[in-house]
């Protein structure tokens, strides 16, 4: 991603431009042609209403994280050591990484996905579905100061679409 400021060229999905800090989270949004897609870029993630994340501690074990997504019926939670946010462990995670591990013996810093890509509640809606489309994530942790504050899924972001459409 080249940085409109200094014409540095940077790794693509960087937030900052390592040559002069300018702000990139905008550069390469699309530009809007219709209704839907200026909703979408005026909006903020925080206007979705997302639910509570699950938080567990790297040392708790898959079988936790398993059982706590099937009680919330969610697909992911939030790994963090001490109060940061360090990785996330999706149903994606316990399929192509447990390798016939047990699932209680296995902790999470062992088959999560480490330093994920995330979000803040004030990006756009259009920002969440880029980056999830960019880097093939369904689901993408929400921090504030580096802390997990919610998690934002391609289910939220298909609902609110189909509710502006219904609207």
């Amino acid at each position: 991603m080249i940085c409109p400021i200094c014409q540095f060229d940077n790794i693509e999905g960087s937030d900052e431009c390592e040559n002069c800090g300018a702000d990139l989270r905008t550069v390469d949004l699309p530009r809007p042609q219709t209704p839907l897609e200026r909703q979408l870029v005026v909006e903020h993630l925080s206007e979705l209403g997302h639910r509570e994340p699950i938080v567990l501690g790297a040392d708790a074990s898959v079988a936790e994280a398993v059982t706590a997504m099937q009680a919330r019926e969610v697909g992911s939670v939030l790994v963090v050591e001490g109060d940061q946010l360090t990785g996330i462990f999706t149903e994606r995670d316990a399929l192509l990484r447990m390798d016939g591990r047990a699932l209680a013996a296995t902790p999470l810093r062992e088959v999560m996905t480490r330093d994920p890509v995330v979000l803040r509640e004030d990006d756009s809606i259009a920002v969440a579905i880029h980056k999830m489309a960019v880097g093939g994530f369904r689901h993408i942790p929400l921090t504030r100061g580096g802390l997990p504050t919610g998690i934002v899924s391609a289910r939220d972001v298909f609902r609110h679409i189909v509710e502006i459409l219904e609207a």
